[in-house]
């Protein structure tokens, strides 16, 4: 197959995207250190972990971080675009000459990733996740309504099930169904968007790159990258951050009046519970940080959300046929992930443009 300049950088499995992104790392000089998640293996077998490679003057005040595979699957778009900044000497010519540390941290959710689920090796939704679980869970009252027929007992669901969703959605809106299904749930361990007990091994893991990655940082600007949500191809530049005015006005500042909070209600993502990104408060306190989920539209919403339904599903049916276990595998990679030239290409040139727009936040921060 020809491979475009555009495709070399992508992957097909999570195997061959840690090692591509490993021997970017290597061939440009970057630091490099590995978590390993060692209580489990890989789709193949493969040993499973989070990498991280940091480029620039150790300890440096401003950073850079760019984030991939929070949701599993979603890491095939994220791992291309670190492995095509690290084979981007101009790009980082760039964030050398500013003085300005690069830390990518790849495969959040390796396990995912590699077995193609959105959620980690126990079902926990990670960017529901980092949460305060000192604290009383958040409550998500609905999800106890909509779950019997979000994830019914046959799949795919039967004209009962979704008779009684198109009722729930018509009587309480499609904005209050999603919030009901997509903002988080810490009720039910086996349904969608659960988010857990207690802190993940990849909330730990983060948690402690931060700490010590982070230290020393002033000012920090953070992209992870997501995709499922959104137009065909498009990156919204969904504000990752606290409802702060002001650190949603310094986010327009650097990346533009296109940047969506979704607790303003126009961004199309839901307002969630626990974001990964919100640990870089309680771990680098002492920087003014950054946030964004770049987050890359794949197949329309509903088709997306269907297929996540299914994975869901079938992790409560181990025991389904295998052929409906390999086509809901191959669809749910396929909504998180468009494997051809044109996607690859429009997420790499808005990949490009963000993290530039970040350099120049960070340089006049």
């Amino acid at each position: 197959m020809y491979t475009t300049a555009a495709t070399r950088h992508f992957s097909g499995t999570y195997a061959e995207a840690r090692q591509k992104f490993l021997d970017a790392a290597a061939q440009c000089g970057a630091a490099v250190e590995s978590f390993e998640l060692e209580a489990h293996r890989g789709a193949l077998g493969e040993t499973l972990a989070t990498d991280v490679a940091c480029l620039g003057k150790p300890g440096a005040a401003r950073l850079l971080i760019v984030s991939s595979g929070t949701h599993g699957p979603e890491g095939f778009c994220g791992s291309g675009c670190q492995i095509a900044t690290l084979n981007d000497p101009d790009l980082l010519s760039r964030i050398d000459q500013a003085g300005i540390g690069l830390l990518l941290i790849h495969a959040v959710n390796p396990h995912g990733f590699s077995h193609l689920h959105r959620t980690n090796e126990d079902n926990v939704d990670l960017n529901r996740n980092h949460i305060d679980f000192d604290a009383p869970l958040p409550v998500n009252a609905a999800y106890s309504e909509v779950e019997p027929f979000v994830l019914p007992a046959h799949w795919p669901p039967t004209a009962v099930d979704l008779t009684a969703m198109s009722a729930y959605i018509e009587k309480h809106g499609m904005w209050a169904f999603r919030t009901a299904v997509s903002s988080g749930q810490y009720t039910s361990p086996q349904g969608v968007f659960y988010g857990g007990k207690a802190p993940s091994w990849s909330n730990r893991t983060m948690r402690g790159i931060l700490r010590k990655y982070g230290a020393n940082a002033t000012h920090i600007g953070w992209i992870d990258v997501h995709t499922g949500l959104g137009p065909y191809g498009h990156g919204e530049k969904i504000y990752a951050g606290r409802n702060a005015a002001a650190d949603l006005a310094q986010a327009r500042a650097w990346w533009g009046l296109d940047v969506f909070a979704p607790f303003e209600g126009r961004s199309a993502s839901v307002d969630v519970s626990g974001p990964v990104v919100s640990a870089v408060y309680d771990e680098c306190p002492q920087a003014s940080a950054a946030l964004m989920g770049l987050e890359f539209g794949t197949l329309p919403d509903q088709e997306v959300m269907t297929r996540l339904r299914a994975d869901t599903w079938l992790r409560r049916h181990p025991e389904a046929p295998a052929k409906q276990q390999r086509t809901i595998r191959r669809e749910l990679r396929e909504a998180f992930y468009c494997d051809n030239d044109e996607w690859k290409g429009m997420v790499l040139g808005q990949t490009r443009v963000v993290l530039l727009q970040t350099v120049q936040g960070l340089r006049s921060a």
